[in-house]
């Protein structure tokens, strides 16, 4: 939990969140501070009780309750992250964003847009950043941990950097306690880490192990907080380099920890610590700041004009005729512009991971009338207890709306929703209810053709239960009995 509440974000009045907490600013900062605190207490001890639920979506009815039950700005915005990091965890990426979002303010010390000046031009980040990663020996990225978005290249990326030469990946949120477990296991658990309970986290992790990286955490001690949690994380991972001088490491953490240089909550990063411990250089790749919000408002005046320009269909980067890359800000090599969004059926195409998955299209029938279910797809080959490589909740009719941020898990009424998945592999679609009762499960093999996907054997199901999942594009009357094979 110690980790957790040190990544909670305190908003200052420097600091704008999304429009329904702007007003707030116009508190002293010190009472608005203060406020914050003892919301982040009370935040805390509604998370432990929504965790003596045992599932998952359990777990997040308790939080939907007790935000509808404070409407104060300071409560809301902070257990606004809590709820946003259990919507992506459920892959309600769409909510997570409304629930929680940060202003992208243009900084005096930001450089200039390659747009306005000679020489700049884009490049797809997938294919320049591992290039760009051969002469270093550490690749640090940056994620913000509500928004999955800013994992999606990280994902693709291990790979080609896997290619070349890079062995060792680091991850903040791991405990170090499931380990020596994950690393023997091959995919992670609720008992690996916090955030890797979200489906794309998790893809990252499972993806590193395949790729046969070393999966490592780094996370400070319990006691170790502000500058001393910086300087212990740094310490951790150049441990790791010392013991194994054949050791590359790829660093996944999480906003300013990756800067080299610059203000840091008063105190120095963890990528400063570990340049002054190491005296290696990382390459530091920002992935946090030129990103779409639901509120456009939000957006950086940068990536704005950038998008407005280049309209991008896969994660960019701007180099100049020499091949050095742009950063917007200083401390940081590279600055990734990620497209715009794209939602079908409530949920992003980025879940795609810029090609490698697929939609898969699955009927509300599948809940029963038991709503909210959960969906969950996991790799067949993987445990019962596994992160599935994607899930969502069917919730046709919002059970309430506060404010402008919906706290359901669906906002489509259409009776098919999409789960993204890579081709060529088969999994095990279960269909659980709020209670974590199993309504239906069923194996399915998911095929590239047409973006489509096939069901394979017929769907397991409690008596009196109609559900079923269809491939994308099949008739709708393809769900009005089991499933069975197309």
């Amino acid at each position: 939990m110690r980790s957790i509440r040190f990544s909670v974000i305190i908003a200052a009045a420097a600091l704008t969140l999304a429009p329904c907490w702007r007003a707030v600013h116009a508190q002293l900062p010190s009472t608005w501070r203060a406020e914050q605190l003892q919301a982040l207490d009370k935040s805390d001890a509604i998370m432990k009780r929504a965790q003596s639920r045992k599932d998952l979506l359990a777990q997040y009815q308790v939080m939907r309750q007790a935000y509808s039950a404070d409407g104060g700005a300071a409560f809301r915005a902070i257990f606004g992250q809590y709820m946003s990091w259990y919507q992506s965890f459920m892959g309600d990426y769409q909510d997570a964003e409304r629930a929680f979002s940060i202003e992208q303010k243009p900084l005096a010390d930001d450089n200039p847009s390659p747009l306005a000046q000679p020489g700049w031009h884009a490049l797809p980040a997938l294919s320049y950043i591992p290039a760009r990663a051969k002469a270093y020996r550490a690749v640090f990225l940056n994620e913000a941990h509500n928004i999955a978005l800013t994992r999606t290249l990280t994902v693709r990326l291990l790979k080609p950097l896997r290619e070349e030469g890079f062995n060792v990946f680091a991850v903040e949120t791991l405990y170090a306690s499931d380990i020596a477990a994950l690393n023997k296991r091959g995919y992670p658990t609720a008992a690996s880490g916090f955030y890797t309970r979200e489906p794309i986290y998790a893809e990252m992790v499972r993806t590193a192990l395949k790729l046969g990286y070393k999966v490592v955490a780094y996370e400070a001690d319990a006691n170790h907080t502000g500058d001393a949690r910086e300087a212990q994380q740094a310490e951790n991972l150049w441990k790791i380099l010392k013991a194994d001088p054949h050791a590359r490491i790829v660093v996944n953490a999480g906003y300013a920890h990756i800067q080299k240089v610059g203000e840091f909550l008063g105190a120095q990063s963890m990528a400063e610590h570990f340049v002054k411990d190491s005296g290696i250089i990382p390459l530091s790749v920002e992935q946090t700041i030129l990103i779409p919000h639901m509120d456009h408002d939000l957006d950086h005046p940068d990536y704005t004009a950038i998008i407005s320009a280049l309209h991008p269909e896969q994660p960019v980067v701007f180099v100049n005729k020499d091949g050095t890359p742009w950063s917007l800000r200083p401390g940081y090599d590279i600055s990734v512009i990620f497209p715009d969004e794209q939602f079908v059926q409530g949920r992003p195409t980025w879940a795609g991971l810029w090609g490698a998955r697929v939609p898969f299209a699955v009927s509300g029938d599948v809940c029963a009338n038991h709503y909210p279910c959960m969906v969950a797809a996991r790799y067949a080959d993987e445990g019962d207890d596994a992160i599935p490589a994607d899930r969502m909740v069917l919730d046709p009719v919002p059970l309430m709306t506060v404010g402008n941020i919906k706290v359901t898990t669906s906002t489509s009424s259409t009776p098919l929703e999409q789960l993204y998945l890579r081709p060529g592999h088969r999994y095990r679609l279960s269909v659980s209810d709020e209670d974590g009762h199993v309504i239906g499960n069923s194996i399915i093999k998911v095929t590239a053709e047409s973006a489509t996907a096939s069901a394979l054997g017929s769907l397991s199901r409690d008596p009196g239960a109609t559900p079923c999942a269809v491939a994308a594009g099949h008739p709708r009357s393809a769900c009005q009995s089991p499933m069975t094979q197309p």
